[in-house]
């Protein structure tokens, strides 16, 4: 029997998925795989390999038959070493039990937030330069962002001043993501306290992305945005394991949030993921008991290599902040007259160096490029060689 075929007349994709533009991080990722000899800048992803002992606790955990799902929430054992740690180190308090939640990857930790609190129309406030997820994700929800543009002279970080002024009567949550990506830029301890004050006064939900935390410099003590007066009540907490821990892999992260906020985020979450990776979990457990050394063998090498990075791009003429955190910078190309699109083009055809245009993070990002400093050390030093001599040509 021949069953006729026909051509659908529509597509069947949906406006807001359509209306999505593709990740420019990707997308130079993408097209730098195909070629031969590039030394990519351009994802954010540790070159270390994961700690031995963490690799070890899961292919224990494999051996022992732990296959199988475990809690929506994800192990009790899990959630109490979260909680003890961001207790411990930050002056969060969270019940494992109720107030913890493990996700596959910080990014779906911020999609369950976004999806668990924001309704079509509400206005969240996110600013920019900013991770790429996040305005794809608030519109998916029907979400308006309202952003704010940061530049180098204020060191890329936002103040309480623009956040109050950027408020609306439809204004439901403010997006805090620092140290920041793409261009490593942190906000003081007092400033967030301010912004925090103006959450309170208008009744808004703050989201803190927090996973470059573990990952700061010169002495920069980190501030988790719910440890500050009056946070707790209104801030869903995000981090996760990828970047201190050198665990891009294996998508772990979690949030903390006040119960009906987890128990909000969990719905979504039950129903789209069911629950992280087993093995990661037990792999996170012993990355918190035993990876202490680990983390700050990696903070020192990266610090080593943003040295190299931000001296060598200012002797370049390249004005470039000396990030505090996360292991990203972000010089200005301004001088060469060049788009940062047309400028990271050029740079990855004529050069082989993969770097990302700062256009794809928003406002503000246009005039500079993002360069991961995660790669190795010699890496780094040859991408510079020959970005100098790319510099020498487009220049005037």
């Amino acid at each position: 029997m021949t069953i006729a075929t026909t051509r659908a007349t529509r597509d069947f994709v949906s406006r807001a998925v359509a209306a999505i533009p593709p990740s420019g991080i990707r997308r130079f990722f993408d097209v730098a795989a195909t070629m031969q000899g590039v030394i990519s800048l351009g994802v954010g992803e540790p070159d270390f390999v994961t700690p031995a002992h963490v690799i070890d606790a899961a292919k224990a955990s494999l051996d022992r038959g732990k296959t199988g799902y475990t809690s929506n929430r994800g192990l009790i054992e899990l959630r109490e070493r979260i909680a003890h740690e961001t207790a411990t180190r930050y002056g969060a308090t969270y019940d494992p039990g109720s107030e913890v939640i493990v996700t596959t990857g910080v990014s779906e930790a911020f999609d369950l937030a976004v999806r668990a609190t924001i309704d079509p129309g509400d206005e969240v406030i996110v600013p920019e330069p900013s991770y790429v997820c996040y305005p794809p994700c608030v519109g998916l929800t029907g979400g308006v962002v309202v952003p704010i543009r940061t530049d180098a002279s204020d060191g890329f970080v936002v103040t309480a001043k623009q956040v109050a002024a950027a408020i609306t009567p439809r204004t439901k949550a403010i997006v805090l993501g620092y140290p920041n990506n793409p261009t490593g830029g942190a906000v003081s301890r007092d400033e967030l306290a301010k912004i925090v004050a103006v959450a309170v006064e208008h009744d808004l939900l703050i989201i803190s992305d927090e996973i470059y935390s573990r990952l700061t410099y010169d002495g920069w003590e980190h501030t988790t945005v719910s440890s500050l007066p009056g946070a707790h009540e209104r801030t869903i907490l995000l981090n996760g394991f990828s970047k201190a821990y050198a665990m891009t892999g294996w998508r772990l992260g979690y949030a903390c949030a006040p119960s009906h906020l987890i128990e909000a985020m969990m719905k979504v979450h039950q129903y789209g993921m069911l629950s992280a990776p087993t093995m990661a979990q037990y792999a996170a457990i012993e990355a918190l008991e035993n990876g202490e050394a680990d983390v700050q063998r990696m903070v020192a090498e990266y610090a080593r290599r943003r040295t190299l990075i931000v001296d060598r791009l200012s002797q370049m003429g390249l004005e470039c902040l000396r990030p505090q955190g996360a292991f990203y910078v972000f010089p200005s190309i301004r001088r060469s007259g060049l788009t940062s699109d047309e400028f990271a083009e050029r740079l990855l055809h004529e050069e082989h160096v993969a770097a990302i245009p700062g256009s794809v993070f928003g406002h503000g990002g246009e005039g500079h490029v993002r360069m991961c400093y995660a790669t190795k050390y010699e890496q780094i030093d040859e991408a510079l060689d020959r970005l100098g001599r790319f510099l020498g040509r487009v220049c005037p």
